[in-house]
């Protein structure tokens, strides 16, 4: 009982981690129409700018990772500034070959000041404090969690639910789902389109940002901190359903417990555990064979 307890946490932490990315790659799609590949690496390298300023300034990882929601902001403002409006009335392969694009500069901006990290700490992995010393457990029917692990979760808890209200509830909801369902017709009504893929961008690149703070004091900082999660994001994305806000989430938990739970059992055979990642992923090819558009994902209706 208390490994599985263990490994259950274990899978809400990597669950949450997905389901951060996986929901900015899902209001980006639905706003932009364009499948952001570079989600992974936005939110890289604004981790790196909270573990230079919690390892290089010594601020505590709370402020160090305000900042970096600061940068990720602006990062998310520029990009749809200077790549994705210019790009509007082009076709969605070129949006997407633009967030490739995206990759090899940011990827390019990590590689430079790695060198730089690197020679501030030459014998130690980059490795940003985590929120909670790892010390810091809770006794749970007899298993020891890390309060961070409840943290990430809390938090992505929480954060699900502001997004959810936001969408719901409020009119730059109102205008956000208006544009997710027909951008043009809603820029003809008078919703700030615009706008909304603006802060769309922002607030993912906000969430990717969270995501690689909360990943990197167990992996250490490299340029493809999330590399692994954004192909899970994006296998989440794809199976739960990328017309829904929902249907994606539900399925970053699912894909977490599911590669938790099989890379014990494989662990305990004396296999590696990445062979759970490609059993998981192959059932949800398997599964998309019978439902191509998702768990909860419709096919498009198109009225004449």
């Amino acid at each position: 009982m208390t490994t599985v307890i263990q490994i259950l946490f274990n899978s809400l932490r990597l669950g949450s981690i997905v389901a951060l990315a996986t929901l900015g790659i899902v209001l980006i799609f639905r706003t932009s129409k364009a499948t952001n590949f570079a989600q992974g690496s936005i939110g890289t390298v604004n981790a790196y700018i909270a573990a230079y300023f919690s390892m290089t300034v010594g601020l505590s990882i709370w402020v160090s990772m305000l900042i970096a929601m600061g940068t990720a902001f602006l990062t998310g403002v520029v990009i749809d500034k200077l790549f994705i409006r210019p790009a509007a009335k082009a076709n969605p392969v070129s949006k997407q070959i633009l967030t490739l694009g995206i990759i090899m500069i940011l990827v390019g901006v990590m590689n430079s000041t790695i060198g730089i990290l690197n020679d501030i700490f030459p014998s130690v992995t980059i490795r940003p404090e985590p929120f909670f010393p790892a010390s810091r457990r809770i006794n749970i029917l007899g298993a020891g969690i890390e309060l961070n692990t409840i943290f990430i979760f809390t938090l992505t808890t929480i954060l699900m639910g502001v997004v959810y209200f936001f969408i719901q509830k409020t009119k730059w909801g109102l205008a956000t789902r208006a544009t997710a369902s027909n951008e043009p017709i809603a820029r003809l009504m008078g919703v700030p389109t615009k706008t909304i893929t603006m802060f769309s961008w922002a607030f993912a690149a906000m969430l990717g940002t969270i995501a690689g703070i909360a990943l990197a004091p167990r992996t250490g900082m490299n340029p493809n901190l999330l590399l692994t999660v954004q192909i899970s994001a994006f296998f989440a994305a794809v199976f739960g359903g990328f017309t829904t806000f929902f249907g994606p989430v539900f399925a970053a938990y699912l894909l977490g417990f599911f590669i938790s739970f099989g890379g014990y059992i494989f662990s305990q055979m004396g296999s590696r555990s990445i062979f759970a990642e490609i059993v998981v992923y192959t059932l949800v090819l398997v599964i998309l064979y019978f439902k191509p558009y998702g768990l909860f994902g419709k096919p498009p209706v198109r009225k004449v």
